[in-house]
């Protein structure tokens, strides 16, 4: 390892990854420095007997103008969730959350004969959930029109620039969404039971949904980091296993490899980590989160879409047939079910009788390949909620991560720019001048005409940074 560089970035997450390659791309040299034996933080797959299962499991969005932008993700196919997401409830599964386009007269005589058509199925009543999310008891037709509404509320969402959803009053996102079905995918999206988090944050992530399509990285959530390190270009280097031992805006110690020389040093651990680095930062709260992995003989009969439960009828938040959506997770002719579980590990009985009843199939054969616990796996965003939070403490010492930002992996890639940006004008360096846009770029918002990474389905101006902060 060499002894000076001009950047050093501790961790090799998707946000220090994407601050590597902005600072590369302007001519910079960049050492980046990761304590465990891998890249990709919380983004990690584990291969079991063939089989790829993410210990996260987070979703992503198509919409994700990072996705385009951060140079390298390109080269990662994105696998497609069916259109929407699927709704369990009595026993029967139905399809919601389309977005519907607004504004004409046929628009509104489409959302007139879905409400109709809708109406005209058999809906049970909701069994409430539990406290403080509940869900009001509707009849039938009253479910089937709210269905017709979330599609209308996600049209105009899709319409908004991103500067009018941060005007909005700050709420929490239960206060401003009473719609069952968008309460419920909320909760999936923000991996947020309660909904607690702010209704900026609900608004972007359901922006974000209406917008795009939902989907994975090929070849499962790691394929995201890993190709960002593979695809740094001479000058850059990333070096595993290294333990940082103390820090400052010229100097960086390591147990391993000694010091290294420095001009400018960024931060991109997870928040509780960059806390111990930088005395001072706060330590938000933090929503734990449980991945269970099955191998099933046969494939439910749910295809690619994401499954939620209405009846919350047991632990599981939500669920997909991850080998229809991506069949690199899965050896040929066998189907991986990857089921979410906000909050601590389940007993296994437990979570098959509930997957059983939302699948509506047998699931006693079905194999229990891994459960993955994260108790810190994102961070919550309970308001009021900064979604551009400084990323300069100082001169030569700039913080990212999704916890500067939205708990998402567009938040963090896009924390991984602000940083990037926040090094390049404090250096002198690079083109710093800012990016030419008529919009904000922040969520959803588009950003260029850059193309998107691949996508196959299963058939196949931030803010200026502040000039320091205490307690950030």
């Amino acid at each position: 390892m060499g002894s000076r560089t001009d950047v050093v970035v501790i961790g090799a997450g998707a946000a220090g990854l994407a601050a590597a390659h902005h600072l590369a791309a302007e001519g910079l040299s960049v050492t980046v420095l990761e304590a465990a034996a891998h890249v990709g933080g919380r983004m990690a797959t584990e291969a079991v007997d063939g089989y790829l299962l993410d210990r996260v499991g987070q979703l992503l969005s198509t919409a994700y103008p990072e996705l385009r932008r951060t140079p390298g993700i390109s080269a990662v196919p994105l696998r497609l969730f069916a259109p929407g997401f699927a709704v369990h409830s009595g026993g029967r599964r139905h399809r919601a959350g389309v977005a519907r386009s607004t504004g004409s007269a046929r628009s509104a005589r489409g959302a007139l004969t879905a409400v109709r058509a809708l109406a005209s199925a058999p809906w049970p009543s909701l069994s409430p959930l539990p406290a403080p999310a509940s869900l009001p008891q509707l009849p039938p037709r009253a479910m089937a029109l709210d269905q017709a509404r979330l599609g209308t509320a996600l049209g105009r969402l899709a319409a908004a620039p991103t500067d009018r959803l941060l005007a909005r009053p700050e709420r929490t996102a239960r206060e401003a969404y009473t719609s069952p079905l968008a309460r419920l995918l909320l909760s999936a999206l923000l991996y947020d039971p309660g909904l607690t988090s702010s209704s900026r944050c609900a608004d972007l992530a359901l922006r974000g949904f209406a917008r795009g399509r939902l989907c994975v990285p090929e070849g499962g959530a790691a394929a995201l980091p890993e190709i960002l390190a593979a695809t740094l270009p001479p000058g850059c280097a990333v070096h595993t296993g290294v333990r940082v031992t103390d820090a400052s805006i010229n100097r960086v110690s390591t147990k391993e490899h000694g010091e290294i020389a420095c001009r400018a040093l960024v931060v991109a651990t997870g928040a509780r980590a960059a806390a111990e680095l930088l005395p001072g930062l706060r330590v938000p709260d933090f929503q734990q989160v449980t991945v269970v992995h099955h191998a099933a003989p046969e494939p439910p009969p749910s295809g690619a879409a994401l499954l939620l439960d209405a009846d919350r009828g047991g632990p599981v938040s939500h669920t997909a047939v991850m080998s229809a959506v991506d069949p690199t997770r899965a050896p040929r002719g066998r189907t991986l079910v990857s089921s979410t579980v906000l909050g601590p590990p389940p007993p296994d009985a437990e979570v098959r009788r509930h997957l059983a009843a939302m699948y509506g199939a047998e699931t006693r054969a079905w194999e229990l390949l891994a459960v993955h616990h994260s108790p810190e796996a994102v961070v919550t965003m309970r308001p009021p909620h900064d979604v551009r939070r400084a990323v300069r403490l100082l001169g030569g010492l700039y913080v990212c991560g999704d916890h500067r930002d939205t708990n998402t992996v567009q938040g963090a890639l896009f924390s991984g720019l602000r940083a990037a940006r926040a090094v390049l004008r404090d250096l002198g360096a690079g083109r710093t001048r800012p990016v030419r846009r008529t919009r904000p770029e922040h969520h959803g918002e588009p950003a260029s005409a850059a193309p998107a990474p691949a996508a196959r389905t299963a058939s196949a101006q931030p803010a200026a940074p502040a000039a320091s902060e205490t307690a950030a």
